[in-house]
């Protein structure tokens, strides 16, 4: 992203106990690095903090940043490490790809992803065929997984209860090649209601969706 305005860009961070929180450890050193580099750079700095949070969802803080760079109202998110915002690889690609797709800039300060340069943008490229590469090595282990199961007889249960033509469209959808996390998005934006019943829907949610289809095609 160029241009002679000054960016204005995202500062995440996040402590994953209650006495993180409470001390401030953790964060002072998160915040001070995303400083630094917006000092560096020129940036105009907007911080979101999720304190005492896990990593296992999206986080209020998080939630309300990605919120913001889906609007168009911020140029990009900053973090000073990449598990504050994701929990595998495969959920990082997720959030590349959202920034690729939604067009703005993801800058982690300790890998040297930087879509905003050459060389941050082929390290993101060598993270997306690794969780590819991943995600091939779990679909054998599912299948490897469904053989054994079915030479012992167990009877496997319905992949979802979601419906059959929300389901043929997750289906469709991820065969052409999109991440889960845009799928949560498409159903979300077009309020399809998720499994329990909410307006929204998360990754996590097409993600198991899929791994229970891809088991239900090896048992098959």
């Amino acid at each position: 992203m160029t241009g002679v305005e000054r960016q204005h860009m995202l500062g995440y961070v996040r402590v994953s106990t209650d006495e993180q929180a409470r001390s401030g450890l953790g964060l002072e050193a998160q915040e001070s690095a995303l400083k630094a580099e917006a000092e560096r750079r020129g940036w105009e700095l907007t911080i979101l903090r999720d304190e005492g949070a896990s990593g296992k969802q999206v986080n209020p803080g998080l939630r309300k940043a990605l919120e913001q760079l889906a609007s168009g109202l911020a140029d990009g998110l900053v973090v000073a490490k990449m598990d504050r915002i994701s929990r595998s690889l495969l959920h990082a690609v997720e959030i590349l790809d959202t920034a690729k797709a939604q067009g703005w800039a993801l800058v982690v300060l300790d890998l040297g992803v930087d879509l905003t340069t050459p060389a941050g943008r082929a390290l993101a490229g060598t993270m997306a065929v690794f969780a590819e590469f991943e995600r091939e090595l779990i679909r054998e282990r599912t299948r490897a997984a469904a053989a054994a199961a079915k030479a012992r007889g167990t009877k496997l249960g319905r992949p979802s209860q979601i419906p059959t033509p929300v389901a043929r469209r997750i289906v469709e959808m991820r065969e052409t090649g999109l991440s889960y996390g845009a799928i949560a998005r498409a159903l979300t934006d077009d309020q399809v209601l998720s499994p329990a019943g909410r307006p929204t829907w998360q990754a996590s949610t097409v993600r198991r969706f899929c791994n229970s289809v891809e088991l239900a095609k090896a048992v098959a």
